[in-house]
């Protein structure tokens, strides 16, 4: 496995600032923002599009600090009610799979997206109870008019690039656990699989351990990204919590660093698990802690994925 790290962190820093921390912090690989909600720092997709010398020079840049670029991110809502919005991160979706071909990054990172509950909704709409009845109609509404043909068209047009698309399962999207996700995956083709990010499922009481061996071979990419509860909030109010991520202490859940809301032995038995699935490419560090700088974040997430990465092959059993 190889350690990188997602660059929305560093969005005040220039490119060459951020590969030089990078590679001073021995990483292995970044994750580039290329549109969507992570925006484009970093990157100018289009010129990159526009030019092949740009192209071959960008890349030589990331390669001349020892790193590879393990995935273009451009998280966003393709099935959004809203015409705009979705053709908008429908659009970046696209350019980021072009950029993808060009630069030999092999996989996109997007959500799935989430429709309305009409053809006349102006935002989404995510339905998590099968009753009244009508919830349960319009969510097999939004799956077999919505997301099953738009991910069959789009996950084609990856494939004809030659790339993968990871969805991020989410909270607000249609995929957003590993049965959603291995539901579309079904229907769209096996160029369809995750990027999982384990903050996204653990506040909502999902073994990652157990949900990397159900997912398998549909894990295309790694955030490593921590979350920690708030017991007594929970004890209140449960788990479902839509007050902002500034109001820290009224929270059920946060965001925290790898490492500060799951102990060393809990992400040693994430790395495990990612081992035994056959997962063996790049762990790739997201911060998103309110309580810590991004220098901290980065520094303290780094010192524990080191000794929790399986970084090397395994030998032969020569014990059996």
């Amino acid at each position: 496995m190889k350690l990188g790290v997602f660059t929305p962190l560093f969005a005040r820093l220039s490119l060459e600032d951020v590969l030089a921390r990078a590679q001073a912090a021995g990483l292995d690989a970044i994750e580039f923002g290329v549109g969507g909600f992570p925006g484009a720092d970093h990157v100018d997709v289009d010129g990159l599009l526009a030019s092949t010398d740009r192209a071959r020079d960008f890349l030589a840049r990331v390669h001349g600090h020892g790193l590879i670029v393990s995935a273009l991110s451009c998280h966003g809502n393709p099935l959004h009610p809203d015409r705009e919005a979705a053709g908008r991160d429908d659009a970046a979706f696209r350019r980021a799979v072009r950029l993808a071909e060009r630069l030999q990054v092999p996989v996109v990172v997007t959500f799935s997206g989430c429709p309305g509950d009409s053809d006349q909704a102006r935002v989404p709409n995510w339905i998590t109870s099968p009753w009244p009845p009508e919830m349960l109609r319009t969510l097999e509404w939004q799956w077999n008019e919505k997301a099953i043909p738009y991910w069959r068209e789009a996950t084609a047009f990856a494939r004809e690039h030659g790339v993968r698309v990871a969805l991020e399962p989410h909270p607000n999207f249609l995929v957003h656990n590993p049965e959603t996700a291995l539901r579309l995956r079904a229907e769209a083709g096996d160029h369809l699989g995750v990027n999982l990010d384990p903050s996204h499922l653990l506040w909502r009481g999902v073994d990652i351990p157990q949900a990397i061996r159900a997912l398998g071979p549909a894990i295309f990419h790694f955030h490593a990204k921590d979350v920690a509860l708030d017991r007594g909030n929970v004890a209140i109010n449960g788990v479902i919590d839509a007050k902002s991520y500034r109001e820290i202490a009224q929270r059920a859940w946060n965001f925290r660093s790898v490492g500060h809301g799951h102990d060393l032995l809990a992400w040693k038995q994430i790395m495990q698990a990612l081992r035994v699935a056959g997962y063996d490419y790049v762990v790739s560090l997201e911060h998103e802690d309110a309580l810590m700088s991004s220098d901290q974040g980065f520094q303290t997430a780094i010192h524990t994925l080191k000794r929790a990465l399986l970084r090397e092959p395994p030998d032969e059993p020569w014990w059996t």
